[in-house]
C-alpha cells in the first residue's frame, strides 16, 4: 500500500528517507534515500516538539586579504589537513549527534522507506556477461551480502563468431562458474572497500585491480593468478590512481599522482620487476595539467594524455613494444582538445577547438600521422561526444537538442582509404528523455554493446547488431515490489531564462497521485558544472518519493554539456551565475505551471551540484521549502586561493584563478559561504565525508556554521559527516 505524505511532514519524509537511503544499495541510493526523508519532513507543518539545541562551533577570527578587500572567516580553524584535532573531530561528532537526535522521531519512517528501497532490489543477481575471447566475464551479487563477485565462465563456441543472440550457457551442463575475486572477502578487513579498476590481461590468464581502504581514492595496485587467485609479484603502492592498463600480457602502465593528488606521472611495470626499477614514461609539470590513461578498442595501443580543462593532447603507446616508450600522436596547443583511438592501420581522432566547439573527427595513417581526414565534420547543433571502434564499423554516440544518440557507420576494409562517412544508420529509443551510456564491446565483432535507461525504464543492457540493425535486450535490471513502469509519465519541458535561453526539465511523476494543481510536493535536481551532463536516468530509490505523490525533475543548466560545448562554455567562468539563474528559473517555471508551490518546492544537488544549492539559497531562499547539499563545494574563494588542496590548479581553467581580480569579485560574489546573510533560509540538510579528497569536508562544516551564526529563522539546518568516507559516501551495498 502506497504511503502518501499528505498531512505528513514533509521534511521528515525526505529527511527520513535521505538518512534510510544511507543503508540501502549503493551510496547514490544512499544518498537518495537521506534525500527523500529530509525532503518528506520538509513538506511538515510542525516540527518536533522538544528539538535539542544544535553544535555551537568556536568563532576564531581569520582574515583574508586580496586586492584590498578583507574577508573575515570565524570558522577556518574547521580545517584540519590531518583530520586529527580532537577540538575538530568533536565538534562532528556533536553535528552528526544532533542530526541523529533531529531525526530519531523519524525511525519508523526510516525503517519503513529502508525496507521499501531493499524490496524493490534483487540481491542475487548477475550482471550482463561480457564476452572477452574464449571467457564470459560478469559480476554477481549475493544476498545478504555488501559487495561484488568478479566471475568468469568458459565459452563452449569461442570459435564462432559473437552474435547479438549469444547467451551465457547455464544448468547442469553448463561450464562451472569461477570466481576470480571475491570482494566480500577482500573487504573483511576494512570498515571501507572499493575496487577503481579491475583489469584482466590479453590473454585472460591475468588480472590486476586497484584497491581503495580508506575511501580517499588512493589505491593499491595487485596482479593476481585468473585462475588461482594467487599473488603475482608484490603489491604496487604510493598515490596510485585508478587508471590502470595492460601493455601486452606481461607488463602494466599506471597513473600516480603528486602531493596534491594531481595525476602527474605514467609509469611502466614489467611483471616480475621491483617497482623502484619501474619506468616514468611521462612527467606533467605544469600544475595546471592532470594525466589521463585509455586503451585503444584493438589493444594495440595505449594512449595517454595530457589535459586541462580547455586543452588536450595525446601520446601513444605501442602495447607490442611498451620499452619503445612514448610517441606524440597529438600537439600540445592551448584550447585544443583531441582524444584517439585505433583500428587498422588508422588512428582515430576527435579534434575540439574553438571554431569546432562541438568536435569532429579525423583519421590518419599510423605511419604518417600528419595526413589527417576529416571523416565526421564539425556540425553546430550535434555534439559528437565519443567514438567506439570495431574492425568494421564505427558507432558515434552524439548529442542533439538534449538527447543522446548513436549512429553506425560501416566502415572500409582495413588497408583501404578512409572517406567522409556517410548513410549512417541511427539507433532508435521509444521514451521522450532517457539516457545511453557505451558499454565494453568486442572489438573484432560486429555487436555494439550499450547501457539504455529512462526516468521509469530500468537500467537496460543491449546488443546491437551493426549490419542488420537489430537490437536484443541482454539484461533488465529487476526491480521488485510490484513495479509497474506504465504508472509513471515522463516529460520534457522548457523553462526560459533571464537572458530567452530555453532550459530543458526532465520530469517524472507516478499518474494515480499527482494533481498537477500546485499541491503536490516537488525535488528538484540540478548540477551543472564540468561539461557533465545529467541524464534522466533511472533510480529504484527514487520510487519511495514518487509513490508519496512527489514530482522529480532534473534542471539541465547551463555549464552541463547536455545541450553541447557552448552550453558548457556559458556556464563556467565569468558566466558561472548562468547555472543559478537558470536554475531559480527552472524552478519559477515548475511553480507557474502548477507542478509545485514555494511551499513544496525541495531541491538537492551534491559537489558542484552542491555549490548550486548554496548559491541559489543565499539568492532566493523564500523560494524553496527545502534543500539538501550534498559534500558540497561552498568556500570557492578560498579553496581557489590555495593551490595546496586537492585539485585547485586543474580548477583555474572552470572556475577563474582568484588570484586575478577580476575573477576574485566574481567568485566572491557567489561563493556561498561568503554570501551567507543574517535572513530567513529554507530547511537545509548537508552532508560531507572526513576523507573527502575532492571537496574537503571543512568547506560544508563552515557553511553550516555560519549559516548558524546567521540566519534568521528556526527552520531545521542538518549536518551529517561521514567519518570513515570520501565524496562518495560509504563502500558496500547497504
Amino acid at each position: 500500500m502506497v504511503e502518501s505524505c499528505v498531512g505528513r511532514p514533509l521534511f521528515l519524509v525526505l529527511g527520513s528517507a535521505c538518512v534510510a537511503a544511507t543503508r540501502a544499495k549503493l551510496s547514490i541510493r544512499f544518498r537518495s534515500k537521506v534525500s527523500s526523508v529530509f525532503s518528506l519532513r520538509a513538506m511538515a507543518k510542525t516540527t518536533p516538539s522538544q528539538s535539542p539545541s544544535p553544535p555551537t562551533p568556536k568563532k576564531l577570527r581569520h582574515d583574508m586579504e586580496l586586492f584590498g578587500d578583507v574577508r573575515v572567516d570565524n570558522y577556518y580553524w574547521l580545517r584540519d589537513d590531518s583530520r586529527s584535532n580532537p577540538e575538530l573531530l568533536s565538534y562532528l561528532h556533536e553535528e552528526n549527534a544532533y542530526t541523529d537526535s533531529v531525526m530519531s522521531g523519524t525511525k519508523q519512517l526510516e525503517d519503513h522507506i529502508y525496507t521499501e528501497i531493499r524490496g524493490r532490489i534483487k540481491e542475487d543477481d548477475i550482471s550482463a556477461p561480457m564476452r572477452r575471447g574464449s571467457y564470459f566475464y560478469y559480476r554477481r551479487n549475493l544476498e545478504g551480502k555488501e559487495y561484488v563477485q568478479h566471475c568468469r565462465c568458459y565459452v563452449p563456441t569461442s570459435g564462432a563468431p559473437t552474435s547479438v543472440y549469444d547467451t551465457m550457457p547455464t544448468g547442469p551442463d553448463a561450464p562451472s562458474e569461477h570466481i576470480i575475486l571475491d570482494e566480500n572477502v577482500k573487504a573483511l578487513e576494512h570498515a571501507y572497500y572499493s575496487i577503481g579498476a579491475f583489469k584482466v590481461s590479453p590473454n585472460n590468464k591475468l588480472v590486476a585491480y586497484a584497491e581503495d581502504t580508506k575511501g580517499d581514492e588512493i589505491y593499491t595496485v595487485y596482479v593476481i593468478d585468473a585462475e588461482s587467485g594467487m599473488l603475482v609479484g608484490k603489491p604496487l603502492v604510493g598515490a596510485i590512481t585508478s587508471y590502470l592498463e595492460w601493455a601486452g600480457d606481461d607488463a602494466l602502465v599506471y597513473v600516480t599522482m603528486d602531493e596534491i593528488l594531481r595525476p602527474d606521472k605514467v609509469w611502466l611495470h614489467e611483471l616480475g620487476t621491483n617497482q623502484l626499477d619501474n619506468s616514468c614514461l611521462y612527467h606533467e609539470n605544469d600544475e595546471t595539467f592532470s594525466l589521463d590513461l585509455q586503451a585503444s578498442e584493438s589493444k594495440k595501443y595505449l594512449f595517454i594524455a595530457s589535459e586541462s580543462k580547455i586543452t588536450r593532447f595525446v601520446f601513444y603507446l605501442d602495447t607490442s613494444k611498451p620499452e619503445n616508450g612514448l610517441v606524440v600522436l597529438t600537439s600540445r596547443v592551448t584550447g585544443i582538445d583531441t582524444s584517439a583511438s585505433h583500428r587498422g592501420n588508422h588512428f582515430f581522432i576527435k579534434r575540439r577547438s574553438d571554431e569546432c566547439f562541438n568536435s569532429e573527427l579525423l583519421a590518419c595513417p599510423v605511419e604518417n600521422i600528419s595526413a589527417t581526414t576529416v571523416l565526421l565534420p564539425h556540425r553546430p547543433s550535434i555534439k559528437l561526444q565519443d567514438i567506439q571502434l570495431f574492425t568494421d564499423h564505427l558507432a558515434v554516440h552524439e548529442r542533439e537538442n538534449g538527447l543522446p544518440r548513436i549512429t553506425v557507420y560501416r566502415l572500409p576494409a582495413v588497408g583501404e582509404p578512409l572517406e567522409r562517412l556517410q548513410g549512417g544508420r541511427a539507433v532508435d529509443f521509444v521514451d521522450p528523455v532517457y539516457s545511453v551510456d557505451p558499454l565494453e564491446s568486442e572489438f573484432e565483432s560486429g555487436v555494439l554493446r550499450f547501457s539504455y535507461s529512462s526516468m521509469r525504464t530500468p537500467p537496460s543492457v543491449y546488443d546491437y547488431d551493426m549490419d542488420t540493425g537489430v537490437s536484443v535486450l541482454k539484461k533488465i535490471e529487476t526491480v521488485l515490489g510490484g513495479f509497474d513502469a506504465s504508472n509513471y509519465v515522463t516529460e520534457r519541458q522548457w523553462a526560459t531564462a533571464s537572458d530567452g535561453t530555453q532550459i530543458p526539465i526532465s520530469i517524472i511523476y507516478q499518474k494515480n497521485l499527482v494533481k498537477l494543481d500546485s499541491s503536490d510536493p516537488l525535488l528538484l535536481y540540478g548540477y551543472g558544472s564540468y561539461e557533465i551532463c545529467i541524464d534522466p536516468t533511472f533510480k529504484a530509490s527514487r520510487f519511495s518519493l514518487l509513490d508519496r505523490g512527489f514530482i522529480y525533475t532534473i534542471a539541465h543548466i547551463r555549464g552541463g554539456g547536455e545541450m553541447g560545448r557552448q552550453w558548457y562554455e556559458n556556464g563556467k567562468l565569468l558566466k558561472k551565475k548562468n547555472t543559478f539563474t537558470d536554475f531559480i528559473a527552472c524552478a519559477e517555471y515548475l511553480i507557474d505551471k502548477k507542478y509545485c508551490s514555494k511551499e513544496k518546492l525541495c531541491i538537492n544537488g551534491r559537489s558542484a551540484g552542491g555549490l548550486l544549492i548554496g548559491a541559489v539559497v543565499n539568492m532566493r531562499p523564500n523560494l524553496f521549502k527545502a534543500a539538501v547539499a550534498g559534500v558540497p563545494f561552498v568556500d570557492v574563494v578560498t579553496t581557489m586561493l590555495d593551490p595546496t588542496i586537492p585539485l585547485t590548479t586543474s580548477e583555474w581553467e572552470e572556475w577563474g584563478d582568484p588570484r586575478q581580480e577580476e575573477f576574485y569579485s566574481y567568485m566572491k560574489s557567489y561563493s556561498p559561504v561568503d554570501n551567507v546573510k543574517a535572513q530567513n533560509y529554507p530547511d537545509i540538510l548537508v552532508t560531507a565525508g572526513l576523507n573527502d579528497p575532492r571537496v574537503m569536508y571543512s568547506e560544508p562544516a563552515k557553511f553550516v556554521a555560519k549559516l548558524r551564526d546567521m540566519k534568521t529563522n528556526d527552520n531545521l539546518l542538518l549536518f551529517k559527516c561521514e567519518m570513515g568516507a570520501g565524496h562518495f559516501s560509504k563502500s558496500g551495498s547497504t
